[in-house]
């Protein structure tokens, strides 16, 4: 994402453009059809992703600008804030702020796949997050692990193998939100190297055998996919 000249337009001027920018690609006659995916959330102006992408590439990285773009309650606004944050700038109390601010999974997993990706303290929030009762706190969690599987290229195998007790011990909630960010979770890490495939494997069968309905349906898709011959082939060729 390109990165702003040094002399910045004050922040409200920069504010009322963003915001411009969002209300010219709103979609008020989608919001309907959102809404029936659980894409909901009050003063929502129905923006595609690839509108709010551009968007954020034309306001580039800019940090105080997405504190005030998640000041607006705005959905659309605040999954374009995770886009132009700086990872680095984030504190634990802005990361706690907006995880509790969550209300839909779009805004959840979106903010997760960006800003909070890239944040030195990704690991340390999946381990609290896990733990919150909030159903929106406790998938951002598991939104998080999923995606630090597939992007995170630094993190060694027993990073993940430890966040796999976190999945046991969420795979009991029944919340839909919650049980399919878990589910994700655990689906991602098993697909992520050969190893990293039976400890997911192994982990699934443990939460089949808690009986729940929800521990039952998490398992027993993973397993589906974990196990599949193609799946399978891709790891074995992989390495």
């Amino acid at each position: 994402m390109p990165r702003h000249p040094i002399d910045l337009p004050p922040l409200p001027d920069r504010l009322a453009t963003a915001l411009a920018l969002l209300h010219a690609q709103a979609r008020p006659g989608e919001l309907a059809g959102m809404a029936r995916f659980g894409i909901v959330g009050e003063r929502r102006l129905g923006l595609s992703m690839p509108a709010m992408r551009r968007i954020a590439r034309t306001l580039g990285r800019d940090h105080d600008l997405a504190l005030q773009l998640w000041a607006t309650g705005i959905p659309d606004a605040r999954i374009v804030a995770g886009m132009v944050a700086d990872p680095a700038r984030l504190t634990s109390r802005q990361m706690d702020a907006w995880a509790q601010g969550f209300e839909s999974w779009d805004v959840c997993d979106q903010v997760c796949g960006s800003a909070f990706l890239a944040s030195p303290r990704a690991w340390d929030k999946v381990a609290q997050w896990a733990a919150r009762p909030e159903a929106f706190v406790r998938r951002a969690a598991f939104s998080l692990l999923a995606t630090l599987a597939v992007h995170d290229n630094s993190t060694d195998n027993a990073a993940f193998v430890h966040a796999l007790a976190l999945i046991d011990g969420a795979a009991g909630d029944e919340r839909n939100f919650v049980k399919k960010a878990v589910n994700w979770a655990l689906r991602n890490i098993g697909k992520r190297n050969p190893a990293l495939n039976q400890a997911a494997i192994d982990a699934a069968r443990r939460i089949q055998a808690q009986g729940t309905r929800s521990a039952r349906w998490i398992a027993a898709d993973a397993l589906r996919e974990l196990t599949d011959d193609a799946v399978q082939a891709r790891l074995t060729a992989r390495g």
